[in-house]
């Protein structure tokens, strides 16, 4: 009895890796899902912090943020946030803009507004937890 070889089109090392045809899909609805759950968490200790500056004059605000703890939990919290906001809007641009270029253009441009967002926030939060010396 001949043994029979399934034909197959994929290549011995992408059966060996197990991906599929884009080969990030997993990765990418786990990293949605951690943030999301990262961000329940860090939101809560963000209100529990705006909550404590309410009303309070400039110079207590800055001494809040400038206590350790205060200004990780908020760097963890834009850090969590920004990059969930950008797989959130990388799944719309993929679903909804199809043509190939202007794709191309609106991821490149999520990306970038992602990481401006980012950017401002955090030197932000070091300039103010760092007492202005940045």
């Amino acid at each position: 009895m001949a043994e029979t070889k399934s034909a197959s089109i994929r290549t011995p090392r992408a059966r060996v890796k197990g991906l599929g045809a884009s080969g990030h899909g997993a990765e990418h609805f786990w990293m949605q899902r951690l943030t999301g759950a990262a961000n329940l968490l860090l939101m809560i200790a963000f209100a529990v912090i705006v909550a404590k500056m309410w009303g309070r004059p400039y110079p207590e605000a800055v001494a809040l943020v400038a206590q350790p703890v205060v200004a990780i939990v908020l760097l963890l919290t834009i850090v969590s946030a920004t990059i969930h906001m950008r797989l959130g809007m990388q799944v719309i641009i993929e679903d909804y803009v199809h043509g190939t270029g202007l794709k191309f253009a609106a991821l490149t441009a999520n990306t970038f507004y992602a990481v401006a967002v980012a950017a401002a926030c955090l030197y932000a939060i070091v300039r103010v937890g760092l007492g202005g010396l940045v």
